[in-house]
């Protein structure tokens, strides 16, 4: 049995986002050893990890020589150099989620197409080399309005992804490889979250419902546990677990699900590691996703995904009128409010709409839970002073 705690044992992060900070949570709380590296000098995570080395994420020598140092791998952003996590999983480095599982769900194309040859249910697409492709689809009927645009690499935060319903939306999308995708009438949007260990042992979180900004395309309120009848969730979360199996996945895996109208499941897309939805589990799980994703990684037991409580996270981003230093106009009375819990990433610069912090609201009643949400994301600004 490797010993993690109080010892030479190195667990390396790359990228020092909020999610790696919140991750430094749990190995402080644990007194594991973490080395993290980011291109930012001021990245959320500096402040927290044992050893804060500044690289490009995508520098293939930058991420073999930080591998180099540690003895398992991790990643809080999956846009890393997937040819160093190869060379790295060769010398020995334990990687998780592996390369093989990072590149399969990195490109939104074979991503869909994984899929399909697994006969998991998704919405039916089209694939296109570029932008002109595309747009000659449309012009000889192949392809028709409304769909789902997707650009099959670098979309994130709710960029690379775009209703076109006219042409001038058409206008708007970047050239590259992209997938059409059906525009699915659904009643929700879920989610569920997959803890697999390397052992094979895996478990779901309860399925989260997730309401969404109607400009940005980013998630607004996280609702645990989602507003669906006890059949669905039971079927979401077999679902999930057959994706995680899948994939083979170690650590956690995010599964983001459509539910149609004739309360059909379809598997929408995956994240690879801590996710938004997840959030809420801090103060309203027994086990929270960054401790379950410490177990599963060092194939530890897995925790209690139970939830004690009703939970809801609300996202704070930057109001879409500020850029600059930023200030949260108002957060002294949200924190007045029982059962509201604030998270404030350590970002200094805001900007519109990027993801500044996050508010849990815990409550034994769901309906008065999203009752103080609403005042919440009402009350808090993310503005610049």
């Amino acid at each position: 049995m490797i010993n993690y705690f109080s010892s030479d044992f190195k667990l390396g992060i790359l990228g020092g986002g909020q999610l790696g900070k919140m991750l430094l949570y749990e190995t402080r709380k644990l007194d594991i050893q973490t080395f993290v590296m980011d291109s930012n000098e001021e990245a959320p995570c500096k402040i927290g990890a044992n050893k804060f080395v500044i690289g490009d994420l995508m520098d293939y020598d930058a991420v073999l020589h930080f591998g180099r140092q540690v003895d398992v791998l991790t990643f809080e952003i999956e846009l890393v150099n997937i040819e160093a996590l190869k060379q790295l999983e060769k010398e020995g480095i334990k990687v998780y989620p592996s390369s093989a599982t990072l590149e399969k769900i990195n490109n939104k194309v074979v991503q869909k197409q994984f899929y399909q040859e697994h006969k998991i249910a998704t919405a039916s697409f089209s694939v296109f080399t570029s932008k002109s492709e595309l747009e000659e689809a449309i012009r000889t009927n192949q392809l028709t309005l409304p769909f789902v645009w997707k650009s099959a690499t670098g979309g994130y935060d709710g960029r690379g992804v775009m209703v076109i319903r006219n042409n001038h939306d058409l206008e708007l999308i970047e050239d590259g490889e992209c997938i059409a995708e059906k525009l699915i009438p659904f009643k929700n949007e879920l989610a569920v979250i997959v803890a697999r260990s390397p052992t094979g042992e895996i478990t779901t979180y309860p399925v989260v419902e997730m309401e969404f900004h109607p400009v940005a395309n980013q998630v607004e309120y996280v609702l645990c546990p989602a507003r669906i009848a006890d059949s669905i969730a039971i079927k979401a979360r077999e679902l999930a677990k057959e994706v995680s199996n899948a994939y083979k996945h170690v650590g956690l895996l995010a599964v983001e699900l459509f539910l149609t109208e004739t309360d059909e499941l379809l598997v929408n897309e995956v994240a690879p590691r801590p996710h938004n939805s997840g959030h809420y589990s801090i103060e309203a799980s027994y086990t929270n996703q960054f401790e379950q994703h410490l177990r599963a990684i060092l194939d530890l037991p897995l925790g209690d995904t139970t939830s004690k409580v009703a939970g809801i996270m609300v996202n704070l981003t930057g109001d879409e009128d500020y850029t600059g230093p930023v200030f949260y106009k108002n957060i002294e009375q949200i924190l007045k409010i029982s059962g509201v819990t604030a998270h404030i990433y350590g970002k200094k610069i805001t900007r519109p709409f990027r993801k500044m912090g996050h508010v849990t609201i815990i409550n034994p009643d769901m309906a008065e839970a999203r009752k103080i949400a609403e005042e919440v994301k009402n009350t808090i600004k993310v503005i610049s002073c």
